[in-house]
C-alpha cells in the first residue's frame, strides 16, 4: 500500500515483458497513498519504480486519455475521467445510491461519521463517507482501504463473507492472539447483526480513542452487499441506542436494494 515496491525489477526497471496496462496502472496507483493530491515527474518514477523516460511517456499518454491531469507546476494529479469511470462501478454506485439518504437521515442525528464499504479482497474499500465538521477525526477516506480485521466495517464485511475466506483469513492473521477476539466480534454480527469495536483512534488525534458500530448490509437471501459504520467519540452511554439505529439503517438499506434492479451483481 506505501507505493514505494511494485515488484519493479533492479536499477529501478521494469519487469521484462511487463505489459503497458500494469506499469500505467503502477503509475496511477501511486497516488492511492501519496502524502499529498500531486506528485512530481521524479516522484511517480521513484514509486512506481520505472525509469523516468517511461515514466513521462506513461504519464503523458495518461493525460491525454484524461486518466491524470498536469498541473501549471508540471506536477501531476488523477484526472476526472478516473471519478467518471469509478462512479460507474456496481458494487459502489448501486450500494451508494440506496444507502445515501439513508446515511444522511443517520448523520443529521448523530454528527458523527458514517461510513459505507465493500469487501476487495482481504480489505475494504470505502464508497461513502458522511462528516461532521466537529466530527471525530479519521484516517479513512472515500476510495481508501481499510484492513478488514482491525475496523468496524471490516469486521461486518468479514463475518458474512463467504466460509472458505473467513477460514483462510483467520489462518493468515493469527498472530498475537487478535484471532480469538477477531472470532467473537465475527459471531457477534453474525448472532445480532451488529458489532461494537473501541480502540485507539487510527488517525492518531484526539480523542485517542474512538468506538465504531458496524452492521452488515444483506439481501433477503444473506447475500453480502456491503457494511455500513458509524464512528464516534467512545462514550457508553450512547452504544445501545446507536446500535439499534445502525441495525435499523441497514435493514433499510437492504429492503432498498431488494426491491430494485440497482442491486449490485454476486
Amino acid at each position: 500500500m506505501s507505493g514505494t515496491d511494485l515488484s519493479s525489477g533492479r536499477g529501478g526497471r521494469p519487469k521484462s515483458g511487463e505489459p503497458v496496462l500494469t506499469r500505467a496502472f503502477r503509475i496511477l496507483r501511486c497516488f492511492a497513498d501519496a502524502p499529498t493530491r500531486s506528485l512530481s515527474l521524479q516522484a511517480l518514477s521513484s514509486r512506481a519504480g520505472l525509469p523516468k523516460t517511461s515514466t513521462f511517456r506513461l504519464a503523458t499518454q495518461l493525460v491525454d486519455l484524461g486518466a491524470l491531469e498536469r498541473l501549471g507546476n508540471g506536477e501531476y494529479v488523477i484526472g476526472l475521467r478516473m471519478m467518471e469511470l469509478a462512479s460507474l462501478g456496481p458494487r459502489g454506485y448501486g450500494l451508494r445510491a440506496a444507502a445515501l439518504p439513508f446515511m444522511e437521515d443517520l448523520h443529521r442525528v448523530t454528527r458523527q461519521h458514517v461510513l459505507l464499504a465493500v469487501r476487495d479482497g482481504d480489505e475494504a474499500v470505502l464508497v461513502e463517507r458522511l462528516s461532521a465538521r466537529d466530527a471525530t477525526t479519521v484516517k479513512y477516506r472515500v476510495g481508501g482501504r481499510m484492513p478488514l480485521e482491525t475496523t468496524g466495517v471490516g469486521i461486518a464485511l468479514l463475518a458474512h463473507s463467504p466460509e472458505s475466506f473467513r477460514s483462510s483469513f483467520f489462518a493468515r492473521v493469527e498472530t498475537g492472539g487478535r484471532t480469538s477476539r477477531l472470532r467473537e466480534l465475527v459471531a457477534e454480527v453474525r448472532r445480532e447483526g451488529v458489532c461494537e469495536v473501541t480502540g485507539s483512534n487510527p488517525a492518531a488525534a484526539e480523542p485517542a480513542t474512538i468506538s465504531t458500530i458496524a452492521a452488515p448490509i444483506l439481501t433477503k437471501r444473506g447475500r453480502l452487499l456491503g457494511a455500513i459504520s458509524m464512528v464516534a467519540p467512545a462514550a457508553a452511554d450512547s452504544v445501545a441506542a446507536d446500535r439499534v439505529a445502525l441495525r435499523t439503517v441497514s435493514l433499510a438499506i437492504a429492503r432498498t436494494l431488494d426491491a430494485t434492479t440497482s442491486a449490485p451483481p454476486e
